[in-house]
């Protein structure tokens, strides 16, 4: 008989694990469920979770019924799936994309131990720009939801590269399959154009001056790493007061990685070709729910809801954002700059 090795739990400094690695009960919450709900009433995320945002809103205005077929655009960690089905009461149909192949595999296995089989779900890798081709399948939506947020979990994750905080190649794809990541992608822009990417896709104030430090960087040595390019801006903003640059670094780097981000992953024409299907894969009277977490994202989504129902494609639209409770945004620090937005087709 074969013996079986045993596994040492992660070591760390100190009283607490500070490092994405060493946080092994995090990672593990069906197992260490004290923790994950001491991490969360702390009003933080959980390493490798994501707490969902503004799934009461979410549900009351989509209204779903048993029978109905839906549409989660954006499963990530699969919290708002789990609750959309709920509601169908094992009657009707979810379909729930993702682009990440990583962790979509991880949220299959969540949903299947939760008891939602095939009969009931369809999880299928696929971007949401091309929703129609999934319609020979499913026919039209009763309802959709889009979280346009990226995940906690890859956040989180260091080895993904999608946080100034901690150190890791600067990947930022969320399909690591596709694409160039993001170090390559620095080094096939011009100044003018990092420039011009930073001011479109997050409204960076010092993008001239970031641009300018990322050009002379990339001559000395090529940035590679998340803590390279943070270190990069840090050089840039040496011109303001001190007392200034801590919180100019920390808010130009989120600004910065967002804006990359978007760039790496072409997300803004992703979103324009997902806004362009909603009505030809909505069912008449058919919801739709969108969660966006910056004013680029939001302004797609006013201007197309705003659009449509000019030319009467739409028969109501919200007038004015909903956002999270403040009770909420307590819970969970990453609520805070989410808007919603819907729209009912005619």
């Amino acid at each position: 008989m074969e013996q079986q090795t045993h596994k040492r739990r992660v070591r760390y400094k100190g009283t607490h694990p500070r490092t994405y690695q060493e946080k092994y009960k995090e990672l593990n919450p069906e197992k260490y469920k004290d923790t994950i709900e001491h991490v969360i009433q702390k009003g933080n995320t959980p390493a490798g979770m994501h707490i969902s945002i503004c799934v009461k809103e979410i549900l009351d205005f989509l209204q779903i019924r048993p029978g109905q077929t839906g549409l989660d655009a954006t499963l990530g960690y699969g919290g708002h799936s789990t609750e959309m089905l709920k509601c169908l009461e094992g009657r009707g149909h979810l379909y729930a994309l993702d682009v990440d192949p990583i962790e979509i595999e991880k949220t299959k296995r969540r949903l299947a131990e939760r008891g939602f089989a095939e009969d009931i779900l369809s999880i299928k890798q696929m971007n949401f720009a091309n929703v129609k081709e999934l319609l020979p399948e499913s026919g039209k939506f009763d309802f959709v939801l889009a979280d346009l947020g990226v995940s906690s979990m890859q956040i989180d994750n260091p080895e993904r590269g999608f946080s100034y905080k901690f150190d890791g190649p600067l990947d930022l794809r969320l399909d690591p399959q596709k694409g160039v990541p993001a170090s390559e992608r620095l080094r096939e822009m011009s100044r003018d154009e990092i420039a011009g990417m930073l001011i479109e896709n997050a409204d960076e104030p010092y993008a001239e001056e970031i641009a300018k430090a990322i050009s002379i960087q990339q001559k000395k040595k090529p940035i590679r790493t998340t803590t390279d390019l943070r270190e990069v801006i840090e050089k840039a903003l040496t011109f303001l007061p001190k007392a200034e640059q801590k919180e100019a670094v920390k808010k130009s780097s989120q600004r910065s990685f967002q804006a990359l981000r978007i760039d790496v992953n072409s997300e803004y024409e992703v979103l324009e070709s997902f806004l362009e299907s909603l009505p030809d894969i909505l069912a008449p009277g058919g919801r739709v729910a969108i969660l966006t977490f910056h004013s680029g994202e939001d302004r797609l989504v006013k201007k197309s809801f705003q659009r449509f129902y000019k030319e009467g494609i739409y028969e109501d639209i919200a007038k004015n954002v909903i956002r999270p409770s403040a009770e909420e945004c307590n819970r969970n620090s990453r609520a805070h700059s989410t808007k919603m937005r819907w729209a009912i087709r005619k």
